[in-house]
C-alpha cells in the first residue's frame, strides 16, 4: 500500500461490491494510470438487478459479462469480504486472504431484508439477488400453470413481477401492504392499475392487506384473508449487508455506512461509499441503479481528489424520475421532481419503449466509463434542492471525520462534512 506523493509506487484502491455502484467507481479510478484498482465481489459476472423480474418471468437475461462492463486494468478478485481492518488498511475474504489498501470504496449494495412474518422465511421466496431469482425460476416451473401465484409487496418490485407471471399466464395476486407503488403520483398509480387488471393480476392494496403469515400453500392478510398460493414471492423491502456494522464502521438503523456529502466515512478519512449501502448525512437516497451510479462517480470522484490533494466535491442528487415495466408491452415513467412524484408520467407502449431504453442505458453508461474513464457526468448535474433544504435545516447534521496529520485533503474533507454548500 502506497499514497501517490511524486514516486513512482502506485496509489492501492480496493473496491468492496460488483454492482452498479461498484463497477462505476472502479471503472472511474482508472482515469489515473498511478491507481491500481481491485474490485472483490462475490459473482464473477455482473448482475443487471433491475432484470431480475425478466429472468424468473423467462424473457430475459440479467447476467453480462464483467469483460463487457468493466476497464481491463480492473483486477476482478471474486471472493467475499467477511471484515474491513480500517486500522491496518485491509480487507480480510472468505478464502482467508487479504487485500491491502490505501482507500477503500464501500459498495456492498442491498438485498432482501430478512422477512420477520412467521413462515416467510421457510415458504416465501424473495426477488432482490442473482441467487434468489435463480432459485425462484424453477419453483415457478414446477407448480401447475393454473395454481395461484402470490407477490407480497405493493413496490416496483413486486409490481413488475406480477405483471411478468401474469402475462406469461400466471394467475397471480398482488399484496400490496398498502399503497400500491406508494412513490407513484395518484394518476400514475391508477394507470399501473388499470393495466394490472387487464393482465389479470388480482390487486389487494390497503392497510388490510398486509401479510400475517406465510405458509406452504397460503398467504394470510391482516384483515383475516387467506390467499391460496402455490409459490409465494416476497419483493417487501430491502436490507443491505451487515460488513460496515461488523467491522466497527459507523452505521445508520439499517447498516448504511454512515458518510458526510463527499461521501467519505464519518470514521475514516480513507473509507468512502456509494450506492445502497451509504448513507450521507442520515439522509440516504433512494435505493436505485438511479442512485447507485452517480454515487458510484462521485465515491471515486473523491478518493481522485484526494490521491491528487484537491478538494472533493460533495453529493449532487438528481432524480427524474421512476420507471416501472408492466410486461414487454407495456409500462410507466413517472417523472419528479426532487424525486417526489408528478402528475405527469408516460405510459402504455411509449413507456415500456422508455423502461427498455433506461434498463439498456444502464448497462452502456457502464460500459462507457469502462472504455472511457472520467466520460459519465451526469453525477454533477445541478440538484437536490429537498435535500439542501434539509441539511440547511440541520435535520442531519454529522462530524467531520477523524483527521490525521498525513491525510491530504484535509480542507477539502472539513467542507464536505458540513454539506450546505452544494453549488
Amino acid at each position: 500500500m502506497s499514497e501517490n506523493t511524486g514516486s513512482t509506487k502506485n496509489t492501492d484502491v480496493v473496491v468492496i461490491g460488483g454492482g452498479y455502484a461498484g463497477v462505476m467507481a472502479a471503472n472511474r479510478l482508472t482515469l489515473r494510470g498511478d491507481v491500481a484498482v481491485t474490485l472483490v465481489n462475490p459473482r464473477p459476472s455482473f448482475v443487471h438487478r433491475v432484470r431480475l423480474h425478466q429472468l424468473v418471468g423467462g424473457t430475459g437475461e440479467a447476467v453480462v459479462e464483467y469483460r463487457k462492463v468493466l476497464n481491463g486494468r480492473v483486477r476482478l478478485v471474486v471472493d467475499t469480504a467477511v471484515r474491513i481492518d480500517a486500522a491496518g488498511r485491509t480487507v480480510t475474504l472468505a478464502d482467508g486472504g487479504t487485500v491491502g489498501y490505501d482507500y477503500l470504496v464501500y459498495a456492498v449494495g442491498s438485498g432482501s431484508a430478512g422477512p420477520r412474518v412467521p413462515g416467510a422465511a421457510e415458504f416465501a421466496l424473495p426477488l432482490a439477488s442473482l441467487e434468489e431469482a435463480e432459485r425462484l425460476r424453477p419453483a415457478l416451473g414446477a407448480a401447475p400453470a393454473t395454481a395461484g401465484v402470490v407477490v407480497v409487496g405493493g413496490g416496483p418490485t413486486g409490481i413488475e413481477t406480477a405483471a411478468e407471471l401474469a402475462e406469461a399466464g400466471r394467475a397471480v395476486t398482488l399484496a400490496c401492504g398498502g399503497a400500491l407503488g406508494p412513490y407513484l403520483h395518484p394518476r400514475g398509480r391508477r394507470s399501473v392499475a388499470r393495466r394490472l387488471a387487464r393482465l389479470g393480476v388480482t390487486v389487494l392494496d390497503g392497510p388490510g392487506t398486509r401479510v400475517t403469515a406465510v405458509t406452504r400453500d397460503a398467504v394470510r392478510l391482516a384483515d383475516g384473508r387467506e390467499l391460496p398460493s402455490a409459490v409465494t414471492v416476497w419483493t417487501a423491502g430491502f436490507g443491505v449487508p451487515d460488513l460496515a456494522a461488523r467491522s466497527g464502521l459507523s452505521t445508520d438503523a439499517l447498516g448504511r455506512l454512515l458518510t458526510d456529502e463527499t461521501l467519505t466515512s464519518v470514521d475514516d478519512p480513507r473509507v468512502v461509499a456509494a450506492g445502497d449501502s451509504a448513507a450521507p448525512s442520515c439522509l440516504p437516497l433512494r435505493m436505485s441503479c438511479q442512485a447507485a451510479i452517480p454515487l458510484g462517480a462521485r465515491a471515486a470522484d473523491t478518493v481522485l481528489a484526494r490521491i491528487a490533494g484537491e478538494r472533493p466535491g460533495p453529493l449532487r442528487e438528481l432524480f427524474a424520475g421512476q420507471c416501472v415495466s408492466l410486461g414487454r408491452h407495456d409500462g410507466i415513467f413517472q417523472f419528479a421532481r426532487d424525486d417526489t412524484a408528478m402528475w405527469f408520467h408516460i405510459d402504455g407502449g411509449p413507456g415500456a419503449k422508455l423502461k427498455e431504453t433506461v434498463c439498456a442505458g444502464v448497462v452502456k453508461h457502464l460500459a462507457g466509463e469502462a472504455a472511457e474513464p472520467g466520460s459519465y457526468r451526469l453525477h454533477r448535474l445541478p440538484g437536490g434542492t429537498r435535500r439542501r433544504r434539509l441539511l440547511r435545516a440541520g435535520e442531519a447534521e454529522l462530524a467531520p471525520a477523524p483527521l490525521r496529520e498525513k491525510d491530504r485533503g484535509a480542507d477539502a474533507l472539513r467542507e464536505g462534512a458540513d454539506g450546505r454548500s452544494r453549488a
